[in-house]
């Protein structure tokens, strides 16, 4: 059985990767090959150094400017590649190479509250100025568009009157981390 390989990308703390990979963890058949971040004091650094998983920090030259990133990607020919709380837009080079081979996870129940400058406790105020009464996540396929790919899955979460933006945002982290590595593991599954 070959076994199916993942590389990550995160801009913060890194809290889906560990989750990633401690559902992965005892699993032979799949492995994160790496784990990509454009900060290069990201805390997901830290939690790769902790889970033994290689973590590779790139400037924008190297991802946009250049083919360097994409070099690399092919290189390990990844039959996924999971945007884990990655905050810049995917260059066209690298989502034509990888049609429907690109996933992302958003924080709300898109097409609400999608593009950009809409990640983290952004979207999560914006939902809750909007009085919402549901929140979510969207995993979906990573196009050329910020938040414009094929959805993959929305989970959702009700939103009552007194909760904070922090509240939403405790309700889409326990979401993430619920449906996030499943998904992964149904796309890797049918391929």
């Amino acid at each position: 059985m070959k076994t199916k390989k993942i590389i990550l990308f995160a801009s913060g703390s890194g809290s889906n990767v560990e989750n990633i990979a401690n559902y992965f963890k005892l699993r032979k058949d799949v492995t994160i090959c790496c784990v990509l971040t454009n900060k290069s004091d990201a805390k997901v650094i830290e939690r790769c150094n902790r889970l033994e998983i290689n973590a590779l920090f790139f400037n924008r030259q190297a991802f946009s400017k250049s083919d360097f990133i994409l070099n690399m990607m092919q290189s390990l020919e990844p039959d996924l590649i999971v945007l884990a709380g990655f905050l810049w837009k995917i260059p066209e080079s690298i989502t034509n190479t990888f049609p429907k081979q690109i996933i992302n996870i958003h924080p709300a129940l898109l097409p609400k509250y999608g593009g950009k400058g809409m990640y983290g406790m952004n979207v999560h105020n914006a939902v809750k100025k909007q009085k919402e009464t549901e929140t979510g996540i969207t995993i979906h396929y990573v196009n050329a568009h910020y938040d414009e790919g094929a959805i993959i899955k929305q989970a959702k979460a009700p939103i009552a009157i007194n909760d904070t933006a922090e509240d939403i945002a405790s309700k889409v982290h326990q979401l993430e981390y619920e449906h996030f590595p499943k998904v992964i593991d149904e796309i890797l599954s049918k391929q």
